[in-house]
């Protein structure tokens, strides 16, 4: 018998599919007469994912939710929502998104609970599931005790959890919240973003504006706008980075003295030393996860004892 010594073929393995975007901007402009009011906007948001969209009043951040929910048609290039056109796309496509305006739109005229009921109607949602989910809403954005009051006799921070109440209640696997901290106390605004947190681990994906540059940190990717332009797209990470230069440490010993200070700042992974004390200095760096250990190896070989060499991260307000 003789064997078959011929190769067999190698298995043909298909290329791993990349999973389509949430959302995408192509080349993205939009004019309204004679005024622009984004430019240019290129942008992919991954589906189970926090995307901040970070800017002042006036940059564009609503216009772009508009383009994306399909309100607006762009003058130039291309969105896709799920892979669909926002501005044709299927009823599904509309079902399964969520929407917190930066403006109170609800009816003043109804209780607050009836303004969920409302909206939780429009959804489909029946009498007997709407009634659990409007109840679990309330106690999350705590107005429980306010159910029955008219949704005008409250105040602008209630009114805002209101909204984001009604923006969840048909649990959809896309929210888009415009500014949806503004007006909320720094308690309420923490357990916020802790929600928006769990709803990212369960899965769904969020598009969420504001002007509070530190709210950058509970995003996984954070897109800047200014005057209609996208002027930084990044991790809070990276952009930190990016914004300093690099990395921050701070060194701490019993004291410093000016040679070692003027030998650390010449060494090639060091972009500036900046004394904040006597017995403290502030480094900056190419990356800190490699330089600390040689800022301790080059203090000790100056005799400097270092008592304490940590990395520092500015806050975003910073």
């Amino acid at each position: 018998m003789v064997a078959n010594t011929q190769a067999m073929p190698a298995p043909v393995v298909a290329p791993a599919r990349k999973e389509a975007p949430m959302l995408s901007m192509e080349r993205v402009t939009k004019r309204i007469e004679e005024t622009t009011l984004v430019e240019d906007i290129s942008l992919e948001v991954q589906r189970g994912e926090i995307f901040g969209f970070i800017g002042p009043s006036g940059s564009g951040k609503t216009s772009c939710i508009r383009l994306l929910t399909g309100v607006y048609a762009p003058t130039e290039g291309t969105v896709k929502v799920m892979g669909e056109d926002p501005g044709h796309s299927s009823r599904n496509v509309h079902e399964r998104m969520g929407y917190m305006p930066q403006l109170f739109v609800l009816y003043p005229n109804m209780t607050v609970r009836e303004n969920l009921s409302f909206v939780a109607g429009l959804y489909g949602m029946g009498l007997r599931e709407r009634g659990k989910r409007i109840d679990e809403l309330l106690h999350f954005v705590e107005l429980w005790d306010a159910r029955n009051r008219l949704a005008q006799n409250v105040s602008g921070g209630m009114q805002r959890r209101i909204e984001l109440a009604a923006s969840l209640l048909h649990n959809p696997p896309l929210l888009f919240a415009d500014e949806p901290t503004a007006g909320i106390d720094p308690v309420l605004r923490g357990k916020f973003w802790v929600e928006f947190r769990r709803l990212r681990d369960e899965g769904r994906t969020l598009f969420v504006t504001t002007q509070y540059v530190g709210e950058s940190e509970y995003c996984d990717r954070v897109g800047v706008i200014r005057k209609g332009r996208l002027i930084a797209l990044d991790t809070p990470v990276n952009l930190r980075r990016t914004a300093i230069g690099g990395d921050v440490v701070d060194v701490e010993s019993d004291e410093f003295t000016p040679e070692a200070v003027h030998g650390l700042a010449a060494l090639p992974f060091v972009e500036e030393v900046r004394p904040l004390s006597r017995s403290r200095i502030r480094v900056h760096v190419k990356e800190a996860g490699a330089a600390i250990p040689l800022i301790v190896d080059y203090m000790s070989d100056a005799n400097c004892n270092v008592s304490r060499v940590v990395e520092y991260r500015p806050n975003f307000d910073e």
